[in-house]
């Protein structure tokens, strides 16, 4: 990390009295593994560095920004992201509330977000876990008839953001994961499972889990018919909810908002949803596969909370879209690699948990569907609306238990409505890679069409 560190300094120090420069490095390395027929298919392992570059120049009309990016940390290539981003300072469009960060005084808080054990387990072991992953699902089920992929993967990374605004900030963080896809036959129907395990390190990952996940979602779901049409309450399993989390954080994102493309916009202090409905951010819960010490402008994370009690209560701001709403940044800028400019976005959603496991939801919904999957979300859902019409499948709910499986289905409502509808919130929480973590929950009204 220290010599990431050395060359945003030297970096730093070349700037002219006229600049304000900021520099993000990064290194990291990947792992993958995909195992078939009970052997190697693919494996892979890169190692990847790289440096983004942003030169912002006051004018008279607003500040310009030069961007510029080099996948390397050779001195060559970063001389030349140096000299492009300056050069593409003359093509910028000079904007009154484009910034760099400045520090808030808001203290980092001391989390261990990466280990030894990623790069320190040895590449053969890796390579059996992907084998036996495959082998468990091939051997679990006589339905079983292929396995799509099985998959084990890891990664450490490390990165530095420094500025001359007196940004200085670095980070680590690692991760492994395990996914399997099942096939699943009878009678020449097919269906296809999902099973997975997360971690921070490869002892963290449980391939039976993975295993039977993607054995039973296979499984359970022969014979899937199209059902009638009708209004019902739908119960979401925890990887769909954490869709829903996830396109709910995205209208809250203060970006959204002050463009006017957010169905949040202007209702700060509203009832947006039932009162057993509290949605949070929070980046400093190692819990959370996405936590991460600073922000991708080197603020430090902080827990935001932005829907408390079904109240709306905040929405969540990097440096330029809070002075755009004339309020102060939230720490909660991301940024999609070295070639990406920050912007505000949630990092770690996850609902407050309820009393109840997914059985006791299913009773005391009665009659209803359980929704596995979605499909068409990023058509389907109009985040400025709320419109929300999706493809799904999953299973009917009939008194308090799964009955048959079904396919073929739209389900349709709006996020304002889904929000207020929200009748249980399970305490199963699942904590998955992304930008959000679920649970299983429970809304009514929803329209299902079928036949």
């Amino acid at each position: 990390m220290s010599d990431l560190l050395e060359l945003a300094e030297r970096i730093l120090s070349s700037a002219t009295a006229r600049e304000q420069v900021e520099v993000y490095v990064s290194r990291g390395t990947d792992t993958e593994v995909r195992a078939y027929d009970g052997a190697v298919e693919n494996l892979s392992t890169a190692v990847s560095s790289g440096i983004g570059i942003r030169v912002l120049v006051d004018g008279a009309a607003g500040a310009q920004v030069g961007t510029a990016w080099a996948g390397s940390l050779d001195e060559d290539a970063v001389a030349g992201a140096l000299r492009d981003a300056r050069d593409n300072v003359r093509f910028a469009t000079p904007d009154e509330y484009v910034a760099l960060a400045r520090p808030d005084g808001v203290a980092p808080v001391s989390l261990d977000l990466s280990g030894d054990a990623v790069t320190s387990t040895p590449l053969h072991e890796k390579i059996a876990m992907a084998i036996e992953l495959e082998r468990m699902v091939r051997s679990s089920d006589r339905r079983i008839r292929q396995v799509e992929s099985a998959d084990y993967s890891d990664y450490v990374a490390e990165a530095a953001i420094l500025s001359s605004t007196g940004i200085r900030a670095s980070y680590a963080r690692s991760g492994a994961y395990l996914s399997v896809e099942a096939i699943a036959n009878d009678g020449g129907d097919d269906q296809t499972g999902w099973g997975l395990s997360t971690g921070r390190a490869p002892s963290d990952l449980d391939l039976h889990r993975a295993a039977n996940d993607a054995v039973t979602r296979a499984t359970r779901m022969l014979g899937a018919v199209k059902p009638a049409s009708m209004k019902c309450t739908a119960v979401f399993d925890p990887r769909t909810a954490a869709t829903l989390f996830a396109i709910i954080g995205g209208a809250c994102s203060g970006e959204a908002v002050v463009r006017g493309r957010s169905f949040f916009t202007g209702r700060i202090g509203e009832t947006v949803a039932s009162p057993l409905f509290t949605l949070l951010d929070d980046p400093t819960d190692p819990r959370h596969f996405s936590a991460s010490v600073f922000d991708g402008e080197g603020l430090a994370c902080r827990r935001n909370v932005l829907i408390e009690n079904g109240q709306l209560r905040s929405f969540v701001y990097d440096t330029v879209s809070a002075r755009r709403a004339g309020t102060s940044s939230t720490g909660s800028a991301v940024r999609g690699g070295i070639a990406g400019s920050p912007s505000a976005g949630c990092r770690a959603l996850q609902l407050a948990p309820g009393d109840l496991d997914q059985a006791e939801i299913f009773r005391r919904v009665g009659n209803g569907v359980f929704v596995e999957s979605l499909m068409g979300v990023h058509s389907g859902v109009n985040p400025v609306s709320g419109d929300f019409s999706v493809g799904v499948t999953g299973l009917i709910i009939r008194d308090g238990q799964l009955a048959e499986p079904i396919r073929e289905v739209t389900v349709a409502s709006t996020l304002q409505r889904m929000l207020l509808g929200v009748l249980h919130v399970g305490r199963d929480v699942e904590w998955l890679a992304g930008s959000a973590a679920g649970q299983t929950v429970a809304i009514e009204g929803i329209a299902l069409s079928g036949s």
